[in-house]
């Protein structure tokens, strides 16, 4: 087997990374600016797999995932895992006690410390960063007087030191990554116990069909398939036209999906399967020590 290569929202100290690291066993690692960039290198066969953050526990969906592997590159979710998120504030090694004017990090990482940052740095600006990766690369390159919010493999790959630990608002903060790939091929993963199988359909409904969702979810109910998650999403077609993206917790077969799909179909829904494919929880160890 040819080596796996493997692209991921990066830089080097990313959430994404450490689940990648986590996750596979061996392969080359590709880091990519933003979630477009690599699925983009995905749907172009620069890489043969693609890491994308796809939920958080506390911030909810990431849109800008489902919205691009919906709309914009045809791809297969084949795995996914759930990894603790863990936010420590992270300052440059030459910091010694000066004002912090600013702190840089993702939105979402800077929603999940909303409070701790409301609480003791009322005063500083929020500077909104692609990825926390990318974050703490800038407070590296500016010096003293700024913050990161990131993991701690981000401040090791930066040379930043940690002020304070864990700091976001909620302990139960996990994130849900999503591997993707073009064409479905066998992965080389560790040994990790799969948590459950999964199956991610995308519904869209007809126009102006009354008690049309209803029917949708009836179709699933009393097949006995347990749904864990439903979302709605613009079509980007106009007002009011919308897809749901739905979870059922197991994996796709011959007799219950298509039985699915049949009915929906005579109801003038169109049902696209997204991927079937393991989940796998994984904790990742962070040390905690701060500056």
């Amino acid at each position: 087997m040819s080596e796996q290569k493997i692209g991921y929202l990066g830089p080097k100290g990313t959430f994404t990374k450490m689940a990648v690291d986590a996750l596979f066993d061996g392969g080359s690692y590709v880091s990519y600016d933003n979630i477009p960039a690599c699925l983009d290198a995905v749907e172009s066969g620069e890489i043969g797999t693609g890491v994308v953050p796809l939920e958080n526990a506390i911030e909810g969906s990431v849109h800008l995932t489902i919205d691009y592997l919906v709309h914009q590159v045809s791809q297969s979710i084949i795995a996914e895992l759930t990894v603790p998120i863990k936010q420590h504030l992270l300052v440059h090694n030459q910091h010694h006690g000066e004002e912090i004017e600013k702190v840089y990090s993702h939105s979402h990482a800077i929603a999940q410390c909303h409070q701790y940052l409301h609480k003791n740095y009322p005063g500083a600006e929020l500077e909104y960063t692609a990825s926390t990766g990318k974050a703490a690369e800038i407070v590296a390159s500016v010096g003293p007087g700024v913050a990161a919010i990131g993991n701690h493999l981000a401040a090791e790959e930066n040379g930043l030191k940690m002020l304070d630990a864990e700091i976001h608002d909620y302990d139960n903060n996990h994130t849900r990554f999503a591997v993707v790939q073009k064409t479905p091929h066998t992965l080389k993963v560790k040994d990790h116990p799969v948590s459950k199988h999964k199956t991610t359909v995308m519904v869209t409904l007809p126009k102006d069909y009354v008690g049309a969702l209803h029917q949708v979810l009836a179709a699933f109910a009393w097949r006995k398939m347990n749904l864990s998650k439903i979302e709605s999403r613009p079509m980007k077609t106009g007002l009011g036209n919308y897809f749901f993206l739905i979870d059922v917790d197991q994996p796709y077969d011959q007799v219950l999906f298509p039985g699915v799909q049949a009915e929906l179909e005579a109801l003038g829904c169109q049902l696209k399967v997204l991927g079937t494919y393991p989940s796998y929880q994984i904790d990742v160890p962070t040390p905690v020590q701060k500056a």
